[in-house]
Order: C-alpha cells, then sequence, then structure tokens
C-alpha cells in the first residue's frame, strides 16, 4: 500500500550506512519516501547521509541531508530548527543511531558504559527533547525508537549495550505515556538477528575478517527461522508504527525478531 505517509515530514536519525550495504536507517529513510513522506536524512557522516539522501531523490522522492552529532544537544538543537525552518512541522521522528560493545560488568570499563550509554540513550533524549514541542504545536507526531532484542532477552555478556537498550525500552514508555492525550505516540522495534553493514564491521573487529562466514552461520543457525533478518524488516515495521495504520499503537516493544525471543538462551560461557 503506498501512500502511508504522504506529506508527512520525517526526520531519520543515523539514516547513513557505516559501509556497503543495507542498514535499518538506510532503509528506514528509503522506505518512508517511498509511502510519500519527506525525509531529513540525518548522520554523523555527512557523505553517508547525502548518500541515502542522493537514493531517495533518484526515485523522485523528496529529501534532504544534514550533518548531526545526535549525541551534541547544540548540534540537535540546530538540526530540528533547520528542518521547522524548511517544512513548518515534524511528523516523525525515528531513532536509529547506536552502538555495541561487547563484556560483561567486570570486563567493561566505565569509558566504555559511558560512551555506550551516551551514544545509544542520550542521543534519543535529545532528539525527542528538541522534537516533541513541535509536536505538541501541532497536536500529533509518532516516534520511533530503534532498541534490541538483546534488551529483553540475554544472548551473550553485553552488558552495557543491553543495559542501554533496556534504558531506550523504558524512555520510549514514559514518552508514550505522557503525550498520549496530545495525539503524539513513541513506539520501539527491538530488532533480532539483522545482517548489516553494522554487524559485519563488529564481526570483522571480534572475529577477524577471516571468521566472519562462520560468526554470520551461527547467527544464522540461533534464528528460529534459520536465517537473519533484513534492515527492510525493520524498514517495514517503522513505516508501520509510524503511519495511521498505528494509531492506537502506543508504547509498544515490537520485536522484529523471527521469533528468537522465545528461544531459551545458552549459558555464558565462563
Amino acid at each position: 500500500m503506498a501512500g502511508r505517509l504522504k506529506n508527512r515530514i520525517a526526520i531519520v536519525c543515523g539514516a547513513g550506512s557505516i559501509g556497503p550495504g543495507w542498514g535499518n536507517g538506510k532503509c528506514t529513510a528509503i522506505a518512508f519516501a517511498r509511502e510519500g513522506a519527506t525525509v531529513l536524512c540525518v548522520d554523523r557522516n555527512r557523505a553517508a547521509a547525502e548518500e541515502t539522501a542522493s537514493l531517495i531523490a533518484q526515485e523522485g522522492g523528496r529529501t534532504a541531508a544534514q550533518a548531526c552529532d545526535v549525541t551534541d544537544e547544540g548540534q540537535v538543537r540546530a538540526m530540528v530548527a533547520a528542518c521547522l525552518a524548511a517544512h513548518g512541522r515534524i511528523d516523525i521522528l525515528h531513532n536509529n543511531v547506536g552502538i555495541g560493545a561487547l563484556g560483561g560488568p567486570v570486563e567493561t570499563d566505565l569509558a566504555t558504559w559511558q560512551r555506550v550509554m551516551h551514544v545509544n540513550v542520550t542521543s534519543m533524549f535529545l532528539t525527542c527533547k528538541h522534537v516533541l514541542p513541535a509536536m505538541l504545536a501541532q497536536g500529533a507526531g509518532a516516534i520511533v525508537n530503534v532498541s534490541s532484542v538483546s534488551a529483553i532477552r540475554a544472548v551473550r555478556p553485553e552488558v552495557a549495550y543491553t543495559a542501554s537498550k533496556g534504558a531506550v525500552n523504558s524512555l520510549t514508555q514514559n514518552i508514550a505515556m505522557q503525550y498520549a492525550r496530545q495525539g503524539i505516540r513513541c513506539n520501539a522495534i527491538l530488532p533480532g538477528l539483522i545482517d548489516t553493514p553494522m554487524v559485519e564491521k563488529v564481526l570483522d573487529e571480534t572475529v577477524g575478517r577471516p571468521g566472519i562466514d562462520a560468526a554470520k552461520r551461527q547467527r544464522r543457525q540461533l534464528s528460529p527461522t534459520g536465517r537473519m533478518g533484513e534492515g527492510w524488516d525493520v524498514a517495514n515495521a517503522a513505516v508501520f508504527l509510524a503511519s495511521d495504520e498505528a494509531r492506537y499503537v502506543n508504547g509498544v516493544l515490537f520485536p522484529v525478531d523471527g521469533g528468537l525471543r522465545n528461544i531459551v538462551a545458552p549459558a555464558p560461557s565462563r
């Protein structure tokens, strides 16, 4: 069904891709545009944001790219102001920025803990903080945050990452309840094992290039479906949650994981 986001103004934070291929944010920005939204592609890496915007423009979509470090309040404020100056409103905010870190509480140093929390949680707090006044003035808006199934199902020791995504879930539900009567919805997507350029980068850093194929095979075997998901699976969920089809969906933690959350977690190795 085309046109589900017709005439909507959408900000997609993390709209670029860290490498070749299709990341969650890149897919979501393009999917929003295909459904009729005007999309501001936001990324810390301007070239990555411009690449996504170029793909949208090639399909005839309306878009612009902007560099913004969403952990920096001044940059977030300026990005939101630029969107309002150009379009007068913000209908959709999609928060896709996040990083990971392996290690339990003993192995994780304080600097890593603080960085993961800053990137994964503070960024979403800041974008919501500065977009919500515009949505309140309009009396409507949809916020979609990207969390992780790791927030509700421990797969491996990654205490900073899982704790940060648990915080994203709580942030989402708190915003949803506070602003429901003002016509603003806030939901979170919890991706499972998704095959993206970010996963490729993490695997390269952790197991090395020669071990990536084996690691991906293991990830596929972990999924009840026998395969990993794609960025488009996350994007399709985001389109639904941002659209009027989800007008009575609020404060939901929406797993996109092929059923992974239902599998009993293996005992962690010592």
